[in-house]
């Protein structure tokens, strides 16, 4: 049933919510995103190309044309939600949404609506589907933007998990470089190596909590993504096996947008095989010096607040400090039967 809230959104004059109709959409896509990380606060912004990698490579778990909307009022685009399914490490299956509006639109019931919507649509999914797994609605968002908060409390939703964005300077004096533990070295990573880096980024955080999407189109997304840039790899080897690695980025059209000088940190991963040697420390220092080298003025990187093996403790000690918090909301869910 409609609350009210949905209700006004569904009557507010000349709105349309239309699939996704490819490529042509990307633009306001990525500036909605934008928009609504802005208002809240986010240093964060979209580009084309990254959603062009992403949603140009579906999968069974994501596929644009069924798992993306686009609400528009007289023609003009004022909200995007999208869906996706995962299996997670905690033995769950979590069928997600997110949500992006238009600033200006926001407190009109649009958010309401799309959680209505799409907690209708991912049952009906839901029960198409062969799992023994038990089944959850996910969703998650800054803890800046009140209204998804209010929102999610509203459904029923509860905090399930809480993730920290970190920074520091590179302008400030530096870590000394530590030696690579016994063993491992660093050597230049290449594209052609691009799947093996994958794979043990995908392995070494199989015991982490949350889930990801693990198809060959997945991993089409990296490697057409801005993120994917092989020169600023850091990747510990013990012979031929990647022992770890920190997957580093420089996004020049966000840094452009937002007027910073930043340095990514996007994937920091030990396997479990090489842990407890300092390996991890070893790889975000040279991560450090690399990026100070290329002229960025901070490093950030993220991190799950409730990281077992110590990952928020190690971060701080090389000098980071945080700056945004998000949470990851999470409810039973019962398939549509």
């Amino acid at each position: 049933m409609q609350t009210d809230a949905a209700a006004t959104a569904a009557e507010i004059p000349g709105l349309v919510i239309r699939p996704y109709g490819g490529e042509a959409d990307l633009p306001e896509v990525a500036r909605i995103q934008s928009a609504e990380w802005a208002a809240d606060g986010v240093s964060e912004r979209a580009s084309v190309d990254e959603l062009r990698a992403w949603w140009g490579n579906p999968s069974e778990q994501f596929d644009p044309a069924r798992d993306v909307e686009v609400i528009e009022v007289d023609g003009r685009v004022v909200a995007v939600t999208q869906r996706d399914w995962i299996d997670a490490t905690d033995g769950v299956r979590e069928y997600r949404a997110r949500g992006w509006i238009e600033p200006g639109f926001r407190r009109r019931g649009i958010g309401t609506m799309l959680v209505e919507r799409n907690e209708a649509i991912r049952r009906r999914l839901a029960a198409s589907h062969d799992t023994e797994r038990p089944l959850v609605l996910g969703m998650g968002g800054p803890e800046t933007n009140l209204g998804a908060q209010a929102l999610a409390r509203a459904f029923g939703y509860e905090p399930a998990r809480w993730f920290t964005d970190m920074e520091r300077s590179l302008l400030e004096d530096l870590p000394e470089i530590p030696p690579m533990p016994d063993g491992l070295e660093v050597r230049p990573a290449s594209a052609e190596q691009a799947r093996q880096i994958w794979e043990a980024d995908q392995d070494a955080f199989q015991d982490h909590w949350g889930g990801w999407d693990q198809s060959d189109a997945s991993f089409r997304r990296w490697i057409e993504s801005p993120e994917f840039q092989p020169e600023l790899m850091l990747v510990a080897w013990d012979g031929d096996e990647v022992a770890g690695a920190v997957i580093n980025a420089v996004y020049r059209e966000e840094n452009e947008e937002l007027g910073i000088s930043r340095g990514v940190l996007d994937s920091v991963f030990t396997r479990r095989a090489w842990r407890r040697r300092g390996l991890a420390r070893a790889l975000i220092v040279r991560s450090l010096h690399l990026l100070r080298d290329r002229g960025l003025a901070t490093a950030a990187l993220g991190v799950d607040a409730d990281n077992p093996s110590g990952a928020f403790g190690l971060y701080e000690s090389a000098g980071f400090h945080p700056t945004e918090r998000f949470v990851a909301w999470r409810k039973p869910m019962e398939p549509d039967r």
